[in-house]
């Protein structure tokens, strides 16, 4: 079974949130989407300043076998983009909880989307036969 820290929050669409100190959130595809996807050869991440929605696509993950659009779990402007990620998408296949974040915003009033426990999540990932 795929790795499902107790600390985050998911999504039903395979995202993390992770609530950082200074306020704002961390987001990425968890280890399940990573496996799922394969080797990852390419990531889009968005520009910082963009304001999402919750639920709007924000980013493009890209294997050898398909590309996938990232989520945004959340409604937000966005502070920080994975900078890595252009050079070496792979970080998200080696450490899809720590190096391989895409992106972080500043959450807006009352913008949490529907986000998943670890408990929550692990019953969705044995449901869908994972």
């Amino acid at each position: 079974m795929s790795q499902v820290p107790a600390d985050l929050q998911y999504t039903k669409s395979h995202e993390w949130v992770r609530k950082l100190d200074d306020g704002t959130v961390e987001i990425g595809i968890t280890d399940h989407a990573q496996h799922a996807l394969g080797d990852l050869v390419f990531a889009e991440v968005p520009d910082k300043g963009r304001v999402l929605a919750a639920g709007e696509a924000c980013a493009v993950v890209e294997s050898v076998k398909a590309a996938s659009d990232v989520y945004c779990p959340v409604a937000g402007e966005v502070t920080a983009a994975n900078p890595e990620l252009a050079r070496t998408p792979e970080l998200i296949n080696q450490d899809a909880f720590g190096r391989g974040w895409l992106l972080r915003l500043k959450p807006a009033g009352g913008a949490a989307g529907a986000l998943l426990s670890a408990t929550e999540y692990e019953a969705l990932l044995r449901a869908e036969g994972s």
